[in-house]
């Protein structure tokens, strides 16, 4: 397949990059360019690469040997692995430029002229000297009554406003970094949304919905997402927090001022913040700390059938999809007395009329909700489980453990970011991002 010189930088997005062996080490999810003060036609530097292990990495564009409509293929020569980290006078496409209000001075647009665009696209070309430039800029005009209007392509030096000081005013528009988010797992977004500058990152989670908002921050760094949490006003944050899972949003405010977390509890629904409330009266290094509330839990009159649609529903996590709990009424917790538990494999070896109550597993001793990570760990490991009740001394049972909560919790509090160099098949370690590379 033909390699390509000219190319728009947000249909990179995504595209599998290939070592020179022709091995996938990851994908492009963005573009850098290098945008100053003093009017110049905008150079490219290089792509933002996400590798396998979810690290994002800068791959100079002069490492690059090929783009090709479906593939980015590197040189044979050294990309540094540190994680990637935006230097001064570097722009992000993506994450950055798109979206920017331009103005546009064409004699052959004149329905454009005076009037203010917005970016949705960058041409890349490369040149004589093989360097990568920014020759042409695909813009729009608003939406009118929620319609699309037509894209324009302009030559670079034909618009103006594409400055470090616009990219810097409020109220940029987040549509196109959105799109490029749709599809994408939360954990991804996560890391895209760490690697924005301050100012897009609020622009973002302000346009994002509240239960998208929610998922996003469960993959962030507790910290991280107390920062995030603090941009957004109090009515706003409660009802983000509302949308988190119970024991996720407790870990959050257990990051916040006392008084403050007190404000937001009392501003969430009862129903949500109850089961929050009681979650921070434990130790977040107990199992109490660190259950869910809402794990799968049925009366003994449920039928196979009945547990089984219970543990396909896609909001639960594979660990907690595992067992199912069963308990006298009432079924929420903290629920009626404890009687025991199904395991998954049990559910899909019965008949789908067979009642639950006869299945029961009363042998899996219970955690209590004070047990330490200690005690946490040495159960998985005995039981060969990755879920776990917790009971109460009156036999109720409260919630259950995960091994991934258990793991979040050994883990260094920053392991979200990884720190640990991938063997990629072009390099080997290096110095050089940006525009020195």
């Amino acid at each position: 397949m033909a390699a390509m010189n000219r190319v728009y930088a947000a249909r990179l997005a995504g595209l599998v990059v290939l070592g020179p062996d022709g091995e996938s080490i990851g994908r492009v999810r963005d573009v850098v360019v290098s945008i100053g003060i003093v009017r110049q036609q905008p150079r490219v530097l290089g792509l933002v690469v996400e590798l396998l292990t979810r690290r994002r990495i800068f791959v100079p564009i002069l490492r690059i040997t090929a783009i090709e409509p479906d593939s980015v293929t590197l040189t044979g020569g050294n990309v540094s692995l540190r994680r990637f980290a935006q230097r001064p006078g570097e722009v992000l496409v993506l994450g950055q430029v798109l979206d920017t209000r331009v103005r546009v001075n064409d004699p052959e647009l004149p329905n454009l002229s005076g009037v203010d665009v917005v970016v949705v696209d960058l041409g890349i070309e490369q040149v004589r000297s093989r360097d990568w430039m920014v020759t042409r800029i695909a813009v729009r005009m608003h939406r009118r009554l929620g319609r699309r209007t037509a894209v324009h392509v302009v030559d670079w030096q034909n618009v103006a406003g594409l400055t470090p000081s616009a990219l810097a005013l409020p109220g940029q528009g987040v549509a196109q970094l959105l799109a490029q988010f749709e599809g994408q797992r939360p954990i991804e977004v996560a890391d895209a949304i760490r690697d924005l500058p301050s100012k897009r990152r609020y622009e973002v989670i302000n346009a994002l919905a509240d239960e998208r908002l929610a998922d996003i921050l469960q993959e962030l760094p507790e910290s991280e997402q107390a920062e995030l949490l603090e941009q957004l006003d109090t009515e706003r944050a409660a009802d983000v927090l509302e949308e988190m899972d119970p024991d996720d949003a407790a870990d959050l405010l257990g990051e916040l001022d006392a008084s403050r977390a007190e404000v937001l509890l009392a501003r969430m629904d009862p129903t949500d913040s109850e089961p929050v409330r009681r979650l921070l009266q434990h130790s977040p290094d107990t199992a109490g700390g660190l259950m869910t509330s809402e794990p799968v839990v049925l009366a003994p009159d449920t039928t196979v059938a009945e547990a089984l649609a219970r543990v396909r529903d896609p909001d639960l996590t594979p660990a907690v999809a595992t067992l199912a709990f069963v308990v006298r009424p009432p079924t929420a917790t903290p629920t009626g007395r404890y009687l025991g538990c199904v395991h998954l494999q049990r559910l899909l070896r019965e008949p789908p009329a067979s009642l639950v109550g006869g299945l029961l597993d009363k042998d899996l001793p219970n955690l209590a909700p004070d047990a330490s990570l200690a005690a946490l760990t040495r159960y998985f490991a005995a039981y060969n489980l990755v879920c776990g009740p917790v009971v109460d001394e009156e036999n109720h049972l409260l919630g259950a453990v995960t091994v991934d909560d258990v793991l979040d919790h050994l883990l260094p509090h920053d392991w979200r970011v990884s720190t640990e160099d991938p063997q990629l098949p072009t390099a080997d370690a290096a110095p050089a991002q940006g525009a020195s590379s």
